[in-house]
This record gives C-alpha cells, structure tokens and sequence, in this order.
C-alpha cells in the first residue's frame, strides 16, 4: 500500500518542493499555516498552528510518516518565535504522531546546529561531533533532534534528522559550492530517511559537492543517498575562472 505522509510547512521553499516532488511516491496530505497557495499540489491540506496542539493533533491521524518542514528558518528569529514555532512546534508534531501511532518521523534539522564550527573554520565537520549553535535558531534545531532521541528511546519511533544544508536551485555563491542541496537530492535523501529501517539518526543533507565541508558518508552508507548533483558544475562560473 501506499505511505501516507504529513509534510508540515508545506508552504516554504523545501516543504513545497517535497510536496510536489513526492506526491507520486507517496499519499502526501499538506500542513500550512499562514500562507495557504491557491492551488496546493494536493488535495489533503490541513490549517493549523504548529504551537496549537489540538490544531495540528488532527493532521497526524492516519498518516504512516510526517516530515516536519514547519518552523521559523531564520537564524536572526528571536527567543519567542523558536520557542513556539520550533521548540512547541516541534514537540506538539511528535506528540501528536506518537499519539496517532505515526512511527516514522523525518525531522528538518539544520546545519546551524554546528555553526560554530563552520565559524570557527573548523573542518570538516562530522555529524557524531558535541552540537555547536550559532544562532537560537540551531538551538531550536538541536533541541529537536535531541527530543527525536528520547521519542526513539522512550516510545520506539523511528526519528532521522536531516542537517539541510543550502536548498538552492543552484549555487549562487563560494558558500554554496560546499553546502549546496539540490533539489532532486532533497526529494530523494527525504524518501530514504521515509524508507530506512534506522531506529535513529543524525545525518547531513548536501549535495555531492567535491568542495564539502560536511561529512556525508553516513548519509550515503546509512540511508543509502545516492547525491547526483555537485555544486562544482557551477564553480568556474561563480569563482569567474570561466
């Protein structure tokens, strides 16, 4: 039978994507907030408040997996957003999937989580290393990914977070070349974190970009990524070589 899966932020640049990217893989059903598109991707659309839990409780219902786009991205967000839209947010969707029986939990972390190490120029950087934040933001994410531990631990969900790195059509910068993530390779690193058997995990989200700083290889031998786009493609035009 075909999966049935809850995207939550349904509305952002990722969670859109995934929205339509996926919708022929799976049963999708859309969470949105404020932004509601005029012609979502699906039919299945639900409206609710990520912080509001008896809102967003009704989603989850009959869905085999949620992937939890939904929070606020910006590493200049203050204490109050991310404590509601990240940190309640957060707990509420994995409340609400234990509560519904939804065993699979795809969590939308972020490469802030270990900003203080790209800062610091400290490379390359291994998903098992002690979280580093550079922003309320990364520790909004890093709590996350900490509760997804203890939902795996104490009531058996399967929770892998993804560090996304930097969703792009294409590279537009020097940064970009090692923290690219392709649209494509979101799509299929998302449905293999859906698929693994894993019980748990922490991994990064990029491209194959040659010039990564992030380490993948658990990514690749763990969920089983296979990345098909490098941000190198795009160097010569970038670094202005070509």
């Amino acid at each position: 039978m075909t999966k049935r899966v809850l995207i939550t932020g349904a509305a952002g640049r990722i969670g859109s994507h995934l929205a339509s990217a996926l919708k022929d893989r799976y049963s999708i059903r859309v969470h949105y907030h404020n932004t509601v598109p005029e012609i979502p991707p699906v039919d299945d659309v639900h409206i609710a408040d990520v912080a509001d839990y008896d809102a967003i409780a009704p989603a989850l219902v009959g869905m085999d997996a949620v992937v939890h786009m939904a929070a606020d991205p910006s590493t200049r967000a203050t204490w109050e957003t991310v404590r509601d839209k990240n940190i309640i947010g957060a707990y509420n969707v994995l409340e609400a999937a234990r509560v519904a029986g939804c065993q699979k939990v795809i969590f939308a972390s972020t490469n802030h989580v270990m900003g203080m190490y790209d800062r610091d120029r400290q490379w390359p950087i291994y998903a098992n290393q002690p979280p580093r934040p550079d922003s309320l933001y990364g520790v909004s994410k890093a709590f996350g990914e900490t509760l997804g531990r203890f939902y795996h631990d104490q009531h058996g969900m399967s929770v892998i977070c993804l560090r996304i790195g930097w969703f792009l059509t294409e590279p537009k910068d020097e940064i970009g070349l090692w923290m690219w993530l392709s649209p494509r390779d979101c799509a299929q690193v998302v449905w293999r974190a859906i698929e693994s058997p894993i019980g748990y995990g922490v991994y990064y989200a990029i491209s194959r970009n040659s010039r990564r700083h992030w380490d993948i290889t658990e990514t690749i031998e763990r969920l089983g990524y296979k990345p098909e786009d490098d941000a190198e493609q795009y160097a010569a035009a970038i670094l202005g070589h070509g």
